[in-house]
């Protein structure tokens, strides 16, 4: 634990349930109206929100990862071959 150390923090909780139960944004400039700073925090959570996929990440098909480690594969096969053969 930290001593001595005052952190302003903005909890924001979305109405509908979504990717997170709450978003906590600590505050750097705490001077600017609170009204501001509130809608400014729900404008970067709503954000985030919008850029995410319904699985979060990108799929990538089995077959494209079987075709990558095959190719692989047979290279290593053939630089090895190369450098033992020669």
């Amino acid at each position: 634990m930290v001593k001595g150390v005052s952190r302003r923090v903005v909890v924001v909780r979305p109405d509908e349930c979504g990717l997170f139960e709450q978003a906590i944004f600590l505050v750097r400039d705490y001077s600017a109206p609170r009204s501001d700073i509130v809608r400014e925090a729900c404008r970067i959570a709503n954000g985030y929100l919008a850029g995410r996929t319904a699985r979060g990440r990108r799929y990538t098909p089995y077959w494209k990862l079987a075709a990558a480690f095959a190719a692989g594969t047979l290279l290593s096969s053939a630089v090895w071959a190369a450098v033992v053969l020669l």
